[in-house]
Order: C-alpha cells, then sequence, then structure tokens
C-alpha cells in the first residue's frame, strides 16, 4: 500500500476544490448544515450556529495532525470559492476507508456529489492503493444510494433499525467498492 506520509489533498476537479477548511468557511457551512432537507437523512442537524461553529472548530484543530485517519475536505465551488459541502474519506488501517459526503440541498442533482466522491475514490484507490471503500446512508434517501451506485458501489446489505436518528429507528445501506473494481 502507498505511504500516507505526505497529504493528498487538495483535490481540484472540472467544478470543485476539495481542500481542508479554513476558519472562513463558517457562514458556507452554517448555511447547509442547518437546512432541514440537507440534513433529512444525517445522524446530525439541523445545526445551530453553536453547533457548527463548535464543529468548525474541532475540525480545524483535528486538521493540525497529520498523518490522521480521518480526511474530511470541504467541498469548495471553483467559481465562487462558495462551500458547498464536504466529502470524508476514513481510513481504518487495514487498507479500507470509508467514504462520506453531504452537499447542501440547493447543489444537489447537478453531478456535484458524484464529482467530490468518485475524486476521492481515484485517490483511495490509485494514490493510497486501498483495498476496499465502503459507504452506508439512511436506505430512504434514494438519491444517495443512486450516487453510491453511479459510483460503481454495490450494496452488501442492509442494517436492520440500526441507528436512532430523529425521527426513529433507521435502516442502514452498506454499499462498498474493491480496488479490482475500481480498476475494471
Amino acid at each position: 500500500m502507498a505511504s500516507a506520509s505526505l497529504p493528498w489533498f487538495p483535490i481540484r476537479t472540472a467544478r470543485l476544490l476539495l481542500r481542508e477548511f479554513q476558519a472562513g468557511d463558517l457562514d458556507d457551512i452554517h448555511a447547509y448544515a442547518s437546512d432541514q432537507d440537507t440534513v433529512r437523512y444525517m445522524e446530525w442537524g439541523p445545526n445551530t450556529p453553536k453547533v457548527s461553529s463548535e464543529r468548525l472548530l474541532l475540525t480545524l484543530a483535528e486538521q493540525e495532525q497529520w498523518p490522521r485517519r480521518d480526511v474530511n475536505l470541504a467541498a469548495q465551488l471553483l467559481e465562487n470559492g462558495r462551500v458547498i459541502g464536504s466529502v470524508r474519506l476514513g481510513l481504518d488501517g487495514q487498507g479500507g476507508a470509508d467514504l462520506g459526503y453531504v452537499l447542501g440541498s440547493s447543489w444537489w442533482g447537478v453531478g456535484y456529489g458524484y464529482e467530490a466522491a468518485s475524486a476521492v475514490l481515484a485517490v483511495a484507490f490509485e494514490t493510497l492503493e486501498l483495498r476496499r471503500v465502503w459507504a452506508t446512508c439512511d436506505a430512504r434517501n434514494a438519491a444517495s444510494v443512486r450516487l453510491l451506485e453511479k459510483l460503481g458501489m454495490r450494496q452488501e446489505g442492509t442494517m436492520l433499525q440500526d441507528r436512532k436518528v430523529r425521527d426513529g429507528w433507521r435502516d442502514t445501506g452498506l454499499f462498498a467498492l474493491l480496488n479490482e473494481e475500481w480498476q475494471a
């Protein structure tokens, strides 16, 4: 497996810059983290201004460490510099990682989620040479399920009533992709 001794980010795509968070991102973060539509299927939110600020401060502190297992990157639009969400890769230390993402609802349906997630998958498999990447999502989140399938991930199962969220217990879909599947 390739060494992650040097940061593998920022990542530039056609329309996004995936980079570490900055203190000046707070207003953009709070805009999507406080939006009811954005967080409908998330385990957190909608955030108060205090929660958004505290979470950003924690993220900034975590970014001081390198190497680190969890890398959470701001998804910034190249056209105007606005942060519209984030994408996360959490290394498990055994050749695998979990992928996570959130995009503000104002930017759904135009391919930003696919663009960000596929760029991180490319790094995971081509730079970090990981064996397996997996992701989970609320089974009711049809858009996220479609995105994971478009990324080439296959559903490995559904964990029934495994997470308690705002509206009760949820079922969670588990999706994964192996390096050889990515290469194919």
